[in-house]
């Protein structure tokens, strides 16, 4: 974790980047730890703002309601006597599935920590952000990047900690396939479809947990992308046909998304799925190369009304990019 901020700051400028969300491993819960997640930092999309210190509660640029509000509640749960000013040059898009509420609600919080000399750890932001219901990988990616694995909730957990963290090799690329005509499952509708899905199968989230400790991670470490793919692939073929009645009843949320990932696998991609709720969908492609050439491909087939839009990107091997300043004075360089 990040370590504790004591040292008060006239600005703060944060970058924080985000994050794949690849599926969950038990859903199932009955050795007494449900969800556990692995998952992938990116580097990009971004949220990037400066925040400084005001009398009142001031923002302007992309999301800067969203920015507000996170700011205000913040304010409040932590006892701070102090507005804030942020200026917004980037934000992740909203309820895409890419973290953007986590990784929002983390850099807001930890900027006003050390606006107003707030001596909290990660933890403690994310706690009282109330981030981390489900899933630790926002926080990991928020802390340290790269791909991810967390330990899912137990019986007195505060933030799903995170198990096994693993640099992603360096010449993977990753496709984003963002649908801006659709959103994905969130807020209460997210808490009502975990309260009306059946219970997952024992069985099924032992063979996820075998795929992910004894396929993924090690195809990782060898940098082999065909034997990760086929854990990745199992993992979303079971989660998304079990999260099917809550998405519109299919695999993935955005039926267009889910076109342009059949495309892909006909082309030898076998690394694709949809990131958390989606609808955002993902690529994992062998070389930049390839990648540059698929992205290409892609523009040329979905054109701009198909409402489809592609980014290319790489896994993010740091955490988020945290600079603050007191009379012009660094204190503090996060990664």
């Amino acid at each position: 974790m990040q370590g504790t901020l004591a040292q008060l700051a006239d600005s703060v400028s944060i970058t924080a980047c985000a994050r794949l969300h690849m599926g969950f491993i038990d859903l199932n819960g009955g050795l007494g730890r449900r969800f556990g997640s692995i998952g992938l930092a990116l580097d990009k999309p971004a949220t990037r703002f400066t925040a400084q210190r005001a009398v009142e509660f001031m923002a302007e640029g992309p999301a800067a309601a969203r920015a507000l509000d996170c700011a205000r509640a913040f304010v409040e749960r932590a006892g701070i006597a102090g507005g804030v000013r942020l200026q917004m040059d980037e934000a992740i898009p909203d309820h895409a599935g890419l973290g953007s509420g986590t990784q929002m609600a983390l850099a807001i919080g930890t900027a006003l920590a050390r606006l107003y000399g707030v001596p909290m750890t990660l933890q403690e932001i994310a706690a009282l952000a109330e981030r981390g219901a489900r899933s630790g990988i926002g926080i990991g990616a928020f802390d340290r990047g790269g791909l991810l694995l967390d330990g899912g909730r137990g019986e007195d957990t505060v933030v799903p900690p995170i198990i096994a963290r693993m640099d992603f090799p360096m010449a993977w690329r990753v496709l984003l396939i963002l649908d801006q005509r659709a959103e994905g499952v969130h807020g209460a509708s997210e808490v009502q479809a975990f309260c009306e899905l059946p219970q997952f199968p024992a069985e099924q989230a032992a063979e996820l947990s075998r795929r992910i400790l004894m396929q993924a991670l090690p195809a990782v470490a060898e940098q082999n992308l065909v034997a990760f793919g086929e854990a990745i692939a199992e993992l979303q073929r079971c989660i998304g046909d079990y999260f099917a009645p809550a998405q519109g009843g299919g695999r993935y949320t955005s039926p267009a998304v889910a076109e342009v990932l059949a495309w892909l696998k006909q082309q030898g991609i076998t690394c694709v799925g949809q990131s958390s709720w989606g609808p955002t969908g993902f690529a994992v492609i062998g070389s930049e190369t390839q990648a540059a050439q698929l992205l290409r491909e892609l523009s040329r087939r979905y054109g701009a009304d198909s409402g489809l839009r592609f980014m290319g990107c790489r896994g993010r091997n740091e955490g988020s990019s945290i600079r603050g300043g007191v009379a012009g004075r660094v204190i503090a360089t996060a990664h």
